[in-house]
């Protein structure tokens, strides 16, 4: 499903309006009737109170509709506008009217007191305040009104987006209205998707308010919800080497976990053939925790970290595998991060950069935009701060467009990991991934991700499917793991038990509890 940011939703209004000749009466009529159905199957309507906060725009002309509609069906609705309702143009003035013609009780809300009883004998509330345009901090009775429905504990409807999130980045603008359910418009907005924002809309449903689908379908838009392709069929007379091969550069003295999870990830999501060069004094112990995995013992800087005199052995080892990953627990080391740069340009095979191989070229990130065969990055904020050369505060005001920015200027793919981890193209197509939880916001988690999109790689994907499945595939394991042991003391290791786990799920069809997390209603 495609994901729009609030300046594209206008456009595709004023398309429906100019181009098909949908009025923007019927728009606003066909929204309101959305957000009526969600009331009356979750809440009911005949014989119920209902409670409609209107702002002074478009989002509270849909109030009004509700409130007619609720009206018509048995219920009694009762609207409190925030604002002048002189400003209200076009349909939503039109809706005004027309409720006001109503037996529908209409009050201007000049101290949320006034309305505190009322709140606390409805049946239910409806956010219709703000929309998705929302640009600057909620204030004054406004901020008063959203943390006095917050407090009520009725249930909430938002209508297109809670009020107070930010359409395009999902950030609290000071304070936001904690939905049980969301009913967006058109196509949901990046702000619907994003956290903060995604964790307010309750559960979020989709309507097209009659768009036809060559609108909301259209390639001009570029950001959608990560629903990767299935895997290819496992191949019933394979060996190790027909699901791939892969050869991780990883580990130092100080980080024995993150080579060890990066390589053991790639064989528990259905690799066949693993490859592991780290500093030999490190092999007897990931021996014993990997005796899968195919050891390629490599000389040792002082520091203990891999030595430049290992480039020729490793670009040859290079040559005989399917994809390389470089980086998980590497270290700073200066040789080190030197020997990094010249191996990501000289190595032409697919290959995944991850944490310090990361940081390794970002002064010379030139290095991958050259490279002749494609490159994917994982970096957390912290390091797509140090690739971007923005302040992390920067890159959280609006991911989504330095993601695009990044991905284009550096021609590669970029995963931007965090809660809905955001996957980005050269050609500024980004997928917003619903799989995972806070629980996976452990050490070592992003090395069982690189492990994973090796694996899918191996197991037949091409390269930036394998990237969007491998993404949608660790947050799934994750999500195993939190439903089996919950989020508070997960660890890579959970993850990683639970890969196989996740793969076969992904084959037949997630649990019911998993699918609706996936999808948007």
């Amino acid at each position: 499903m495609k994901v729009s940011n609030v300046s594209q939703m206008r456009k595709l209004d004023q398309t429906a309006i100019d181009t098909y000749g949908i009025a923007d009466e019927l728009l606003m009529e066909n929204a309101g009737l959305a957000v009526f159905e969600v009331i009356r199957e979750k809440i009911g309507v005949r014989g119920k109170r209902i409670l409609i906060f209107s702002g002074a725009g478009n989002n509270g002309g849909d109030g009004f509709v509700v409130a007619r509609k609720i009206h018509a069906g048995g219920g009694r609705a009762r609207v409190a506008v925030l604002g002048n309702p002189e400003k209200y143009r076009g349909a939503a003035r039109l809706n005004w009217e027309i409720a006001n013609r109503l037996p529908i009780e209409i009050t201007p809300v000049d101290s949320i007191a006034d309305l505190a009883r009322e709140l606390t004998h409805c049946d239910a509330v409806v956010d219709a305040i703000f929309g998705t345009g929302l640009t600057r901090n909620v204030e004054g009775i406004y901020a008063e009104t959203i943390r006095t429905i917050n407090q009520s504990g009725r249930p909430v409807i938002s209508i297109d987006i809670p009020s107070g999130v930010h359409g395009d980045t999902g950030r609290i603008m000071g304070v936001a209205i904690k939905a049980d359910d969301t009913v967006t418009f058109g196509l949901p907005k990046c702000g619907n998707l994003l956290y903060p924002g995604f964790s307010h809309n309750g559960h979020l449903f989709v309507t097209h308010i009659s768009f036809p689908p060559a609108m909301y379908d259209t390639d001009a838009i570029k950001v959608e919800v990560n629903a990767p392709p299935p895997l290819p069929d496992r191949n019933p007379a394979g060996h190790k080497g027909t699901f791939g091969d892969a050869l991780f550069i990883a580990g130092a003295s100080s980080y024995y976990g993150a080579p060890w999870l990066a390589a053991q990830a790639f064989l528990n999501a259905g690799g066949g053939y693993s490859r592991l060069a780290c500093p030999a004094g490190m092999v007897p112990t990931l021996a014993g925790n990997g005796s899968e995995l195919v050891f390629i013992p490599q000389q040792q800087t002082a520091s203990g970290s891999i030595s430049p005199a290992n480039e020729p052995d490793l670009i040859r080892a290079a040559e005989t595998v399917d994809i390389v990953v470089i980086g998980p627990g590497i270290s700073l080391d200066s040789g080190t991060r030197d020997l990094v740069r010249s191996m990501t340009a000289e190595i032409d095979k697919p290959l995944i950069l991850d944490g310090d191989g990361i940081t390794a070229i970002c002064d010379e990130p030139a290095v991958v935009r050259n490279r002749p065969a494609p490159t994917v990055l994982t970096p957390h904020l912290g390091e797509m701060s140090r690739l971007t050369g923005k302040k992390t505060g920067a890159i959280q005001e609006n991911p989504v467009a330095v993601l695009q920015q990044t991905a284009r200027e550096l021609d590669v793919i970029i995963v931007l990991k965090g809660a809905h981890s955001l996957i980005g193209f050269p050609d500024e197509r980004v997928y917003i991934n619903l799989s995972g939880n806070d629980g996976m916001a452990t050490a070592g988690s992003g090395d069982v991700l690189t492990g994973t999109i090796a694996a899918m790689y191996g197991l037949g994907l091409s390269f930036g499917k394998a990237v969007r499945k491998g993404v949608f595939i660790h947050g799934l394991a994750g999500d195993l793991a939190a439903r089996e042991i919950g989020p508070d003391g997960m660890t890579a290791r959970n993850i990683l038990a639970g890969l196989p786990h996740a793969l076969r799920l992904d084959r037949n069809g997630p649990a019911s509890d998993l699918e609706q997390q996936y999808r948007i209603l």
